[in-house]
């Protein structure tokens, strides 16, 4: 704390951000063993080590006074991964440092570097950029580095990941040896530590435990669904937590160009991140999130790697991560500065083995549940509107006559009935979603066994005719638009027929390949289910589905089973003997 009580405009713009105390890897590089050395330092996105890289530097570039002299070469140069980092460094530094009259520049790719020229001919205190721009600047002559105090490297791992090595070197290679130089990464896989021996003298090596950090108030769920339902789950999950600002993770610009349609079509207000956009696309998009103008956004990784949203309480993962460090990158958008963040993973029956490993190598005790179901969001529907603060602001003169004329031509009952319906009618409607049921990971003994029961089962039974079972309750007939004609086949339909209507094998009756159409029959008590699941597109297949008007009468059934009608032209041939 001795910095804050030697630096009073610093103390005071953490004051005016309502910062009661610092987070521990801001006290940690403050402490006194760390005091003018070089830094190694590990700590998770999210811990605060922006503010704290800035206090860090304080002494080197204030020298012991209070307020800047005029900007001329930099003083100090932080170099970030991405654009959207750097910009959000930007304005970190900017307010921490406002009334210290600091002047700091941005310079990234994707920005006019004309203007990047005239702001540093100007002069500054501390150039934030991306590697190759500031490197740009280095070999054109329009970055002087001569008088730089300090260099910091954030999150340096993220850097070599995106294949930055050369970059940063040369530009370690052009500052003064005399510089002071923090690396900050939320890892230190050998190669950070090989740039921390090369590039640092001694350097004071501090680790923040991730439960230490932003990441301890992150709720962890993984919410089962069924294949094909993930954009359903999403939508209730999005009405069920009705965050402030949630961020939605796709693994590619495909799925973030069609989830964002989606969601825009079921009326949320929603921005898509993604390397296709422009700058100024992304910063727009960036900005009406800051706004509140727009409280979803659905972007890939290296889109959102670095942002800083406010209020943003709620993180979806479309589609897993591929990797722990990934997984954690993503959540921990949320839960940041003292707020209590929410990551939640979607996870379809064939991918359960894989969640369950990522979660146990990032050591994370994930809560399993399934979507939440309209009736819940219905009575949190109700349950906010008798909360909401319309209730509670003051009547204006006009309200209290429209209210007066309301309650004249109408009851109090209608009344309420049209607040409702006009409360429900901007918010999207919740989804319908089946429930796969409990999907434990299975040994390989137990499968084995499992096989084996099968086995013995089949053998114990009678042999039947090649068509399949009789249904042993009542069931719903339906039609595939799709035969003999097309090359339909039991063995691929049954399974597709499952997969499109999240039903088991168990519930498929006889099976009926006709020339153009194949007729099937499901259990009656999933087949309101089937029926809702396959009226949805498919992204594997078109074949259209839909119930039959009448069940086919039982002996044509019998007929077409156990007689069925060879495919033309293809009649079996006589072996000739002798």
């Amino acid at each position: 704390m001795t910095i804050l009580t030697t630096y009073p405009p610093l103390a005071r713009a953490l004051a005016e951000r309502n910062f009661e105390r610092l987070t521990p890897v801001q006290t940690a590089v403050l402490a006194e063993d760390a005091d003018g050395r070089d830094l190694l330092v590990s700590a998770q996105t999210g811990s605060g080590k922006t503010v704290a890289y800035g206090l860090a530097v304080a002494s080197n570039l204030l020298a012991g006074t209070e307020r800047f002299e005029r900007a001329a070469a930099p003083l100090a140069l932080i170099v970030a991964p991405t654009r959207e980092l750097a910009l959000q460094v930007h304005r970190e530094l900017a307010w921490l440092y406002r009334h210290a009259d600091a002047r700091v520049v941005s310079c990234v790719g994707g920005m006019d570097p004309r203007r990047e020229q005239r702001e540093l001919a100007i002069g500054a205190h501390i150039v934030v950029g991306t590697p190759g721009r500031l490197c740009d600047h280095l070999r054109r002559g329009r970055l002087d580095v001569s008088e730089l105090k300090a260099i910091v490297l954030d999150e340096a791992d993220e850097m070599l990941d995106l294949g930055f090595r050369e970059d940063i070197e040369f530009i370690l290679q052009a500052t003064p040896e005399s510089r002071r130089t923090l690396l900050f990464s939320a890892t230190l896989p050998p190669g950070i530590v090989d740039l921390a021996k090369e590039y640092q003298e001694h350097a004071f090596r501090i680790e923040v435990a991730g439960d230490e950090g932003g990441h301890a108030d992150i709720e962890y769920r993984a919410i089962r669904i069924a294949a094909g339902d993930a954009e359903h789950a999403i939508v209730n999950l999005l009405r069920f937590f009705d965050s402030p600002g949630a961020l939605v993770f796709c693994n590619t610009r495909e799925a973030v160009r069609h989830l964002q349609a989606t969601l825009l079509e079921r009326g949320f207000s929603v921005v898509a991140l993604s390397g296709e956009l422009t700058q100024n696309e992304r910063t727009q998009a960036l900005q009406a999130l800051r706004d509140g103008r727009v409280r979803i956004c659905v972007a890939t990784d290296v889109a959102a790697r670095g942002i800083d949203l406010p209020k943003l309480d709620l993180v979806i993962h479309a589609d897993l991560p591929n990797d722990p460090e990934v997984m954690q990158h993503r959540s921990g958008r949320t839960g940041r500065a003292g707020r209590k963040g929410v990551s939640i993973l979607l996870v379809p029956s064939a991918r359960r083995r894989r969640a369950d490993m990522l979660l146990k190598l990032a050591g994370i005790d994930a809560a399993w549940g399934i979507a939440p179901q309209p009736d819940d969001i219905r009575k949190l529907d109700q349950e906010r509107l008798l909360r909401d603060d319309i209730f509670a602001a003051e009547a204006a003169a006009d309200d209290q006559a429209l209210a007066q004329a309301l309650l004249a031509e109408r009851s109090a009952e209608e009344i309420a009935i049209a607040l409702a319906r006009l409360y429900r009618a901007r918010l999207p409607s919740p989804e319908d979603i089946a429930d796969p049921g409990e999907d434990r990971v299975k040994s390989r003994a137990e499968r084995a066994r499992e096989r084996a029961d099968r086995a013995a089962e089949r053998e114990s039974k009678p042999r039947k005719s090649s068509a399949r079972h009789r249904m042993a309750e009542d069931s719903v007939w339906f039609t595939a638009a799709i035969g003999r004609r097309k090359n339909a086949e039991a063995r691929w339909l049954l399974p597709m027929l499952c997969r499109r209507g999240s039903i088991k094998k168990e519930d498929v009756g006889t099976i009926r390949i006709l020339d153009s159409v194949t007729e099937f029959e499901v259990a009656a008590r999933v087949a309101r289910r089937f029926a809702a699941r396959i009226r949805r597109p498919d992204k594997e297949d078109s074949i259209r589905i839909e119930a039959m008007k009448s069940s086919p009468p039982r002996e044509e059934i019998r007929e077409r089973v156990e007689n069925p009608k060879p495919p033309s032209g293809k009649k079996k041939k006589k072996k000739s003997r002798g």
